[in-house]
């Protein structure tokens, strides 16, 4: 069973405008953010991971196709191997919740979408736990629903 928790939010329009919101969120193990900004649906981002850094991802504009895959042996992987794909958006409030010892991969599916990621791990913590593969390690990347 995966261990990727996908949080729902809340999503209220009226005549005002629109309010999204995590209520259900807590903070605690968060030590840092950062947004990540696709001008292009062209650009893949990963394969990313980290043994030891917990990360939180929620879509600002536009929308996202994820991926993830909880790695088995961080020298050589097995190529076996499933990624769970998600796709997130602006139009619904969901956080996606990754533990530690997860692979992910990320690409725009709309022009100019924004992602939010929380991590559990400071900014020096994280370079000394950083593993990169290949964007079609896990088999071709443009092939995963």
């Amino acid at each position: 069973m995966s261990e990727i928790k996908l949080l729902p939010g809340e999503f209220f329009k009226d005549h005002r405008g629109i309010i999204t919101s995590m209520n259900d969120l807590s903070f605690e193990g968060i030590e840092r953010f950062y947004i990540i900004k696709h001008d292009a649906r062209e650009v893949v981002r990963g394969w990313h991971a980290h043994q030891f850094e917990k990360k939180w991802f929620y879509c600002l504009k536009g929308s996202f196709k994820m991926a993830f895959v909880k790695i088995d042996n961080w020298e050589h992987p097995s190529r076996d191997l499933k990624p769970e794909v998600y796709h997130i958006s602006d139009q619904k409030s969901e956080m996606l919740c990754i533990p530690e010892g997860y692979a992910n991969c990320l690409q725009a599916e709309s022009d100019k979408a924004q992602l939010l990621v929380f991590s559990g791990k400071t900014y020096p913590e994280c370079l000394s736990d950083s593993w990169r593969y290949d964007v079609n390690y896990w088999g071709d990347w443009n092939e995963l629903k």
